[in-house]
């Protein structure tokens, strides 16, 4: 047992990123039966949508689970009430300030963790009062932080910042991937793309087909004036590289953006117009299995690399 298992009383310190368009009730439950922390992301549902992926959730595992929060959506109010009303015991919180939610929920019993990509915010996040961090590196798909500070140098920055439990994020789809973190301080580590591509994420099979196919240098950071994003490279991130040459302001590039282009691309399976988040380590993620098996692969490979070291 260690920090992070004893913080959220879990087998493995693997936590599953609540994810947009992915991370409904079955990724979240299947995670946590597995030994690890599955999260329901908040983020692309409605409140009552959230309510009943809650609720379906409790019948689906007898383990723990949480929410992740971004806190910079307009019903985040009604998103928190729907969380204690329910008895969510756990709630990670991203894209906005710790302060503004933290206290309230620890008054509520709630155990909070915020993602931060800075060792600034990190530190942040610790007044702030959190139980734990998810330092979150360059090589994350989805929404990422403006540093562009990889995982391999953020995780010992804020490892020499901060005393709370820290979870590394950002590249980490493999047992090797999950030791070399923990070897560079982390207590755990929350894992988005290789989930993304598993046989209970919510997200579309056309989608999970395309993960597995995208090869090195597949993805890219982009829209960093509005809300910086690692996409796969398809006709939509060409429109916005081909907007990019004639110098665009902020509000030509959300005309562009539009509304609803995630769902679009990665729920509803539009490969050509939709934004497709996902992670570099993409380039290593080559089938879509069922949780239960992505997580004893880790498990098993993290053991196996760690015997292999020690005999060095």
């Amino acid at each position: 047992m260690n920090k992070i298992t004893k913080l959220f009383n879990i087998k493995y310190p693997i936590i599953q990123g609540g994810m947009i368009w992915n991370s409904g009730y079955k990724l979240a439950s299947a995670v946590s039966n597995a030994g690890g922390l599955g999260l329901i992301g908040a983020g692309s549902m409605y409140p009552e949508v959230l309510r009943e992926h809650i609720q379906k959730c409790k019948k689906a595992t007898d383990k723990p689970f949480g929410v992740n929060v971004p806190m910079l959506y307009p019903n985040v109010e009604e998103i928190i009430n729907i969380i204690v009303d329910e008895g969510v015991k756990i709630v990670f919180t991203s894209a906005g300030n710790p302060k503004t939610w933290t206290s309230f929920l620890k008054e509520k019993g709630i155990t909070v963790v915020h993602v931060v990509s800075s060792s600034k915010f990190a530190l942040k996040a610790q007044e702030a009062g959190v139980d734990a961090v998810v330092a979150e590196g360059f090589e994350a798909g989805g929404h990422n932080g403006r540093e562009e500070t990889t995982t391999l140098t953020l995780i010992p920055m804020v490892k020499e910042q901060i005393s709370i439990p820290l979870i590394a994020a950002g590249g980490i789809a493999t047992g090797r991937g999950m030791l070399a973190v923990m070897v560079l301080g982390a207590d755990g580590v929350q894992i988005g793309s290789r989930f993304a591509a598993s046989t209970e994420s919510s997200a579309h099979d056309n989608f999970k087909k395309t993960i597995i196919e995208v090869e090195e240098g597949g993805t890219q950071l982009t829209l960093k004036e509005l809300a910086p994003v690692r996409l796969i490279k398809n006709k939509f991130y060409n429109d916005v590289q081909e907007l990019y040459a004639k110098c665009p302001t902020p509000e030509e590039l959300k005309t562009l953006l539009g509304r609803a282009r995630a769902k679009r691309g990665m729920f509803e399976g539009d490969l050509v117009e939709g934004e497709l988040e996902i992670g570099q380590i993409a380039g290593l993620i080559h089938d879509i299995k069922p949780v239960a098996t992505i997580i004893e692969d880790i498990i098993n490979e993290f053991e196996k690399v760690k015997q292999d070291i020690a005999s060095f």
